[in-house]
């Protein structure tokens, strides 16, 4: 039965800046059809997937659902662009998140070893450093934005500590992220760029922040995953090739970085909606565990990736065709009623919590573990620290349907001195 949906609610970037993300319209999906035919002039037309089973059944068949043509859906200009690589810009680089077994397999063990709880705990001092030293900087009391003053800066710090980006080229790093994770905000461009012109001067600019890195990371290696990387060896002892280095390095950092800041300024604003539980975390701070489990479910900020058919399927009786494509709404998943217990109800104590923020399966995502160091060492500083934290204006959300999240968040605040 035909069913009354408007698929640009899915996917246009307009909508996620005006409402953020389409939960009315998922709920709907899920009950009624949860593999949904997407066709709009906006971008090529894919079949939208909403339940958490579903997905956790397509993310273990990379076999069937690829990962070639990469984790977005492209709109006609993308299409182009990616047929008619030169060379310039990012499309050049090609990274984990476009790979497939077994080649996936090999370039990914290349830092998961990095990247295990056990190993990252050598981070814990730096990642409570850089959240003291962010809200330090807000001072006893005042009003800001959350987003620009803590959410994106820490991460960003955490970041740039462990890859070897000093602190001047940050500004570089962030309009890096926007390129590739915002470039249909117009607040977030600066006016008149053209976009092809634009992404092919800051990906010169960025292949020359990171050449000077793994310069010196191969003449003065050193404790860190850029050292790690500028040294990689791939199975049969050869040196990871410059491409792949590159995209390692690309991949790490932008995903890493807007993912982690959408979490953050997406929990701070569920915590000032729900007051409740912001009072239960500033009262027992050592919550902040689960409470971050809980904000990226509730956030979901990677909204979806695609996958390419290999062959044809038939999923919740519709049939695919081999050569089409579909996206899994990760943000649907994470409030499916078969899998969570009250899911619209925000809760920072929530067990089980068994979410797909971070996907499942073959691309679960490689950084998770310092994610989630990341934004508990922050959500504990603040816990500890907070005496005062209130709205102080309306949120505006990324005009995005791939990375989503908030692009400000007014507050006023006061706050304790550090222990």
């Amino acid at each position: 039965m035909p069913i009354d949906v408007d698929p640009n609610d899915l996917i246009h970037p307009n909508n996620y800046g005006l409402a953020g993300q389409p939960h009315d319209t998922w709920t709907k999906l899920r009950a009624e059809a949860p593999v949904f035919y997407c066709d709009t002039d906006y971008c090529e037309p894919f079949y939208a997937i909403t339940r958490h089973a579903d997905i956790m059944d397509i993310s273990g068949k990379p076999g069937i659902f690829s990962n070639i043509e990469g984790p977005t859906v492209f709109t006609p200009a993308q299409r182009r662009m990616r047929e008619n690589r030169d060379g310039t810009g990012f499309g050049n680089m090609k990274t984990i998140i476009e790979m497939d077994p077994p080649k996936h397999r090999e370039f990914r063990k290349v830092a998961s070893g990095f990247f295990t709880p056990r190993n990252i705990h050598h981070l814990d001092d730096i990642v409570a450093e850089c959240a003291r030293e962010q809200v330090d900087k807000l001072g006893r009391e005042g009003e800001t934005d959350f987003v620009e003053a803590i959410a994106q800066r820490h991460p960003l710090r955490v970041l740039g500590t462990i890859l070897g980006v000093e602190r001047e080229d940050e500004d570089l790093m962030l309009r890096l992220t926007q390129e590739l994770f915002a470039s249909e905000d117009p607040d977030l461009q600066r006016a008149g760029e053209d976009r092809e012109a634009a992404s092919a001067s800051l990906g010169a600019d960025f292949m020359q922040l990171f050449t000077r890195i793994i310069q010196d990371r191969r003449a003065n290696p050193r404790d860190d995953l850029a050292s790690l990387l500028a040294n990689a060896k791939m199975e049969d002892g050869s040196p990871m090739g410059p491409i792949e280095t590159f995209g390692y390095f690309l991949i790490v950092f932008t995903a890493g970085h807007d993912t982690t800041r959408n979490a953050i300024s997406g929990g701070m604003q569920a915590l000032l909606e729900h007051p409740d539980q912001l009072a239960k975390l500033c009262a027992n701070p050592d919550l902040s565990k689960s409470a971050v489990e809980e904000i990226v479910r509730w956030t979901s900020p990677v909204n979806y990736m695609k996958r390419y058919l290999l062959e044809d399927v038939e999923l919740n009786g519709v049939q695919m065709r081999r050569g089409e494509q579909l996206a899994m709404f990760y943000g649907s998943a994470n409030r499916d009623e078969k899998v969570f217990d009250r899911p619209f109800e925000f809760d920072i104590t929530r067990h089980p919590n068994r979410h797909l923020g971070f996907g499942t399966g073959e691309h679960f995502c490689l950084g998770a573990h310092v994610a989630r160091l990341s934004s508990r060492a922050l959500f504990l500083e603040l816990a500890r620290r907070i005496e005062v934290m209130e709205p102080a204006g309306d949120p505006t959300h990324i005009a995005s349907s791939f990375v989503v999240g908030l692009k400000t968040l007014p507050i006023r605040y006061r706050l304790r001195p550090a222990a």
